[in-house]
C-alpha cells in the first residue's frame, strides 16, 4: 500500500469546502491585520526613533530568538516549557502549511502529491509527537500558572483565553485524527506512524463509522473555528506577542550598552525635556509594552523590589502601554509614581534577561528628566545639596575643588598641568579624589603603574565629576554642562587613553561622553592591569586567600567585563567562592542610578541584602572594583552586623599589597 491519506477525507475538496473556508480565512486575516494597524496607530504617538540599520543583522537575531527561544531559555523551568511548546506548535503550523500546499494548490494545479511514501511517514509521527508535545507543555505551563503560581505572577484573562483556545485547538486536532484513522487506517501498516492518533483511533473504534463520519465532520469545522478565532485574537490579546515579541528581537537597540540619548538641551522649539506623556518617550518604548509577556522575570531581578520598593520593571512597561491606549494625555509620571521612579539603581538587571528585548531603564530615566528639568524635584534634599555641591566644587561630595589631588601628593604624581608627559591619564572620580576609604584604592592603582614603569597623569583640581550621579538622577543639564568641561580640558591636553578606577565614570567617558565629542580611549583598571600582567611589565606576589567577587553592574552587565577582574583576583592568590547571584544574574550594590546621593528610606537597604548574600559563601573578604560598590558594602556589613565576618576590598589594594 502506499503511505499517504486524503486530505479532504469526509469533507470533500469541493466548492462546498473550500469556499467559505477561505472566505472565513481571509475575513479573520482581515480583522487581524485591522486589530495590529490601530495598535501601530497608538505606537505612533511615540516620538520617531530609527531601528532599522544594519537589516541583516537585526534579522540573524530575530531568526535566533525567535525560532531559537535563545533569550527564552535563559529563564529554566518555565523557559523549556514554552520553548518546547513554541517549537511543536511551530511544527505543526508547518504541517498544516504543507497540507494546504498539497491539497489546494500543487495537486490540483500541478497534479503534484508530496505527502507520500517515506516523507509521509517522517511527516505524521513528527506532528504527532509535536502534538503530544505541545499538549504536555500546556499542561506544565497551566499547572505553574494557576495551581502553583510564584508570588508576583498576575494571571488575567487573556491567559485562560490562550490556555483554553490552544487546548481546544491540539486536542480537537487529534479527535480529528482519531476519528479518520478509526475509519481508515485502523488494522493498516500506517496506523503506527500516527502513534497519538493511533491512540484516539482505539478510543473511538467502538461507535460504528456513520457515527465517526458524523463525529469527523463537526470536529473538523469546529477545528477550524477555533483555528480562525485564534488568528482573529491575536491583535486583540497576549496572542500578539507572537509577533511583537518577535519584532522586537529585530528593533533592538544596537548601540553601546547602557548609553543614553544626550538631548539638545538649546533646542528652542522643544516645549518640555524628558518623558511626562507617552507622547514623549518614543515609538518603541510604547511598543514595548505590546511585547511584554509578563513573564516577572525582570521583576524577580530587580533589586529595588526585592527589597520591598514600589517599582516592578514589568509594571512601568504595562502602565505607560494602558496609558497610551487608555489615557494618551495623562500623567506618566503619577501613573508609575514617583517612588517607583526613584528607587530604581539603573542596574539592568531587568533588560538583561528580558526574553522580549524590551529597555525598561531608559524609560524611567527620561521619566526623572522630566521630573527634575522641569519640575525641580528630587528624590530627597540630600540629593538637591549634592547638586549644589556639585555646581559649586565640581564634585557632590562638599568637598573643596582645590583639595582634588591631595592625596597624590605623598605619591608624586603630577597633574597634567604640572607635567604634560605622561602614558596615560588617570580619571580619579570623585569618591577616589575625596573619601576617605578609596582614596585607598587610588594610591593602590597609582603603586601598581608605578611597579609596571606607567607614568601615570591625572587633571587634578582642573578634574570635575564625570556627571554620571547626576544625569541618573535626571539633571542632564548640569551633566553636559560637567561634561563639556572635562572633554575641552581633556582634549586641551592631547589625552589620547584615559585609565578610571570608577566603572561609573568608565561607562560615562567610554560611551556617553561620545556623543559630546570625546575621542581618547578609555578603560577601566582592571583590564589595563590585566594587561600589564600578561605582558610581564608588572609582577605580584600570589598569596592564598578565600573571597567573594561582586560584578560592578556598570562593569559586569553594561560592559561585559567578567573576566579580567577575576584573573586579577586569582593572581593574587585569590579563591573565590561565587555568590548565588553573580556575573550577568549579579545582584546591585544600590548605589548606581544616582542612589549613592540619595538616602534609602522605602524599604530594606539593598546593600544589606547584598552583602547578605556574600556572607553566605563563608567567604572573609567581599572583593569589588568600584568606590560606589565599596562604599555601599562598608555601610552594608554595619547594617547587616558583619563587621567581623565580612571585610570589602578592592581588587587594586589587594595586588598593590602582594608587588
Amino acid at each position: 500500500m502506499e503511505f499517504t491519506r486524503e486530505i479532504y477525507w469526509n469533507i470533500g475538496g469541493g466548492a462546498g469546502t473550500l469556499v467559505p473556508m477561505y472566505l472565513l480565512t481571509i475575513m479573520a486575516v482581515a480583522v487581524f491585520v485591522r486589530g495590529f494597524w490601530l495598535r501601530i496607530k497608538v505606537y505612533r504617538q511615540g516620538q520617531p526613533l530609527s531601528r532599522i540599520d544594519d537589516p541583516g543583522s537585526r534579522t540573524v537575531e530575530l531568526v535566533r530568538n525567535a525560532l531559537g527561544q535563545v533569550k527564552v531559555l535563559r529563564g529554566k523551568g518555565p523557559g523549556s516549557l514554552h520553548s518546547l511548546f513554541f517549537w511543536s506548535f511551530f511544527l505543526l503550523f508547518i504541517g498544516t502549511c504543507l497540507i494546504v500546499v498539497q491539497a489546494d494548490f500543487a495537486d490540483p494545479i500541478f497534479g503534484v502529491r508530496f505527502l507520500k511514501g517515506s516523507f509521509y511517514k517522517l511527516f505524521s509521527v513528527v506532528l504527532d509527537l509535536a502534538g503530544l508535545l505541545a499538549l504536555v507543555m500546556m499542561l506544565g505551563l497551566f499547572v505553574r500558572r494557576y495551581l502553583v503560581r510564584p508570588a508576583g505572577l498576575e494571571t488575567k484573562k487573556d491567559d485562560a483565553l490562550m490556555h483554553g483556545l490552544l487546548f481546544a485547538i491540539l486536542m480537537s486536532g487529534f479527535v480529528l485524527e482519531g476519528a479518520r484513522m478509526a475509519v481508515t487506517e485502523l488494522g493498516t501498516p500506517l496506523a503506527a506512524w500516527s502513534p497519538v492518533g493511533l491512540v484516539f483511533a482505539k478510543a473511538l473504534s467502538g461507535i460504528g463509522e456513520p457515527s465517526l463520519r458524523t463525529l469527523h465532520t463537526l470536529t473538523w469545522w469546529g477545528h477550524f473555528a477555533l483555528v480562525i478565532g485564534f488568528i482573529v485574537a491575536i491583535p486583540f490579546t497576549k496572542f500578539r506577542h507572537i509577533f511583537t515579541t518577535s519584532a522586537n528581537y529585530f528593533f533592538a537597540d544596537r548601540g553601546p550598552k547602557g548609553a543614553m540619548a544626550t538631548i539638545d538641551l538649546e533646542d528652542e522649539e522643544a516645549e518640555s525635556f524628558g518623558a511626562a506623556q507617552v507622547a514623549d518617550l518614543t515609538w518603541k518604548d510604547i511598543f514595548d509594552a505590546d511585547a511584554c509577556i509578563e513573564c516577572k522575570r525582570c521583576q524577580d531581578r530587580c533589586p529595588a523590589h526585592a527589597t520591598d520598593k514600589p517599582l516592578s520593571p514589568m509594571k512601568v512597561v504595562n502602565q505607560i502601554g494602558e496609558t497610551a491606549f487608555s489615557d494618551p494625555e495623562g500623567s506618566l509620571i503619577e501613573t508609575v509614581s514617583k517612588d517607583a521612579l526613584w528607587s530604581c539603581t539603573t542596574c539592568r538587571a531587568c533588560q538583561e534577561i528580558c526574553p522580549a528585548s524590551i529597555e525598561h531603564v531608559n524609560k524611567i530615566l527620561e521619566m526623572r528628566r522630566n521630573l527634575v528639568l522641569m519640575g525641580g524635584e528630587f528624590p530627597g534634599q540630600e540629593v538637591m545639596s549634592s547638586v549644589d555641591h556639585t555646581e559649586v566644587n565640581g564634585n557632590p561630595l562638599g568637598m573643596g575643588y582645590a583639595s582634588r589631588s591631595d592625596w597624590a601628593q605623598e605619591l608624586g604624581v603630577k597633574s597634567l598641568a604640572e607635567d604634560t608627559e605622561f602614558d596615560v591619564l588617570y580619571f580619579v572620580g570623585c569618591y577616589a579624589s575625596f573619601d576617605k576609604r578609596n582614596i585607598a584604592v587610588a594610591k593602590s592603582f597609582i603603586k601598581l603603574c608605578d611597579a609596571a614603569g606607567v607614568k601615570v597623569g591625572i587633571l587634578g583640581k582642573e578634574e570635575k565629576c564625570c556627571g554620571e550621579p547626576l544625569r541618573k538622577l535626571g539633571n542632564e543639564y548640569l551633566y553636559q554642562t560637567l561634561a563639556a568641561e572635562n572633554i575641552e580640558l581633556i582634549k586641551g591636553y592631547g589625552v589620547t587613553k584615559v585609565v578610571t578606577t570608577c566603572p561609573h565614570c568608565f561607562n560615562t567617558l567610554a560611551k556617553d561622553y561620545r556623543d559630546l565629542g570625546f575621542e581618547p580611549e578609555v578603560e577601566h583598571y582592571t583590564v589595563f592591569i590585566e594587561r600589564l600582567l600578561k605582558k610581564g611589565r608588572l609582577a605580584v606576589n600570589s598569596e592564598s586567600f578565600a573571597c567573594t567577587y561582586h560584578d560592578s553592574c556598570y562593569i559586569g552587565r553594561y560592559n561585559n567585563i567578567f573576566a579580567a577582574p577575576r584573573n586579577l583576583i586569582r593572581a593574587a592568590g585569590g579563591i573565590i567562592a561565587e555568590m548565588a547571584k553573580s556575573e550577568k544574574e549579579n545582584f546591585c550594590c544600590g548605589a548606581g542610578g544616582g542612589r549613592i546621593l540619595a538616602e534609602e528610606q522605602l524599604g530594606s537597604r539593598i546593600s544589606v541584602k547584598r552583602v547578605g548574600m556574600a556572607a553566605e559563601t563563608h567567604a572573609p573578604t567581599l572583593v569589588s572594583n568600584c568606590p560606589f560598590c565599596l562604599t555601599m558594602f562598608e555601610d552594608g556589613v554595619k547594617g547587616a552586623d558583619l563587621e567581623e565576618a565580612l571585610a570589602p576590598r578592592d581588587i587594586a589594594e589587594i595586588l598593590a599589597e602582594r608587588l
